[in-house]
């Protein structure tokens, strides 16, 4: 990893941790945790309201997503669901219910500080079917073959290695597996330094890839059926997007189901 790579990391990081510390304290006060402050187009507003209602409220609180992936992934019974940069962990319980005792939601994040956030949000919701771990989404601390189900909230977008990002999820997926995912994407016609004008890495736009760019990465890695619908946009030219795909049953190595 190159040291901008690095630089660009560690300011994630940063962020996220602070949002956590901050939602972490604004718990103790006297009228609970405010959410993070973020624009109409991130945050728990995406999330209708019983969703929100049945969830801790500190996990509502740091939610700082472009979408609503729990809504859109086709969660079943039974599915093992991996969330990437899962944050306080409101995808992470959202999967938990979806799935049921059958199935189990992991949720991983970098950040110990909303690690720390998530187990204590899921402690609070009573979810045993849930797992947090620590690390990086260029490279899941899972064994290959073994998730029904990617999730992830404008988070693959932070990454500075995005091919291993989808190397990775494609890796983890079990054959048939599938990746149902919010990001923020950038029309074709825009350039990376014309991305960049248009905020920064850990405002979910400077880093991310345009559509074509987006659907070559999920190609290149293995991926199938790749759908990326543009849901509203968050900047000129960019645009928060559901993103599917599928890891294909043939040609995979794997326990079926």
């Amino acid at each position: 990893m190159t040291e901008q790579s690095t630089d660009l990391r560690e300011t994630v990081r940063m962020r996220y941790a602070a949002a956590a510390v901050q939602v972490t304290e604004g718990g103790t006060a006297c009228c609970g945790p405010q959410p993070v402050e973020v624009d109409e187009n991130f945050g728990s507003t995406l999330y209708a309201a019983d969703e929100r209602d049945a969830l801790p409220a500190e996990a509502v609180a740091a939610s700082l997503g472009c979408g609503n992936p729990t809504a859109v992934a086709e969660l079943r019974e039974g599915d093992r669901v991996l969330d990437l940069g899962s944050g306080g962990g409101i995808d992470v319980l959202l999967s938990a219910r979806r799935v049921g005792p059958t199935g189990k939601a992991y949720g991983l994040d970098m950040t110990d500080e909303m690690l720390q956030l998530a187990l204590a949000n899921a402690a609070k919701a009573g979810a045993t079917n849930v797992e947090f771990l620590k690390g990086t989404i260029e490279s899941i601390p899972l064994p290959a073959d073994t998730i029904d189900v990617v999730i992830s909230n404008c988070v693959i977008n932070l990454s500075v290695d995005k091919p291993a990002v989808f190397a990775e999820t494609f890796r983890v997926l079990r054959p048939g597996g599938r990746l149902g995912v919010s990001d923020v994407v950038a029309d074709d016609t825009l350039a990376p330094e014309q991305r960049a004008e248009r905020g920064d890495y850990v405002g979910c736009i400077a880093g991310a890839l345009s559509f074509a760019e987006y659907r070559q990465g999920l190609e290149a890695a293995g991926f199938t059926d790749v759908e990326i619908t543009p849901t509203h946009p968050v900047a000129d030219g960019m645009h928060s997007a559901i993103v599917h795909a599928t890891k294909p049953r043939t040609g995979t190595s794997g326990p079926s189901r």
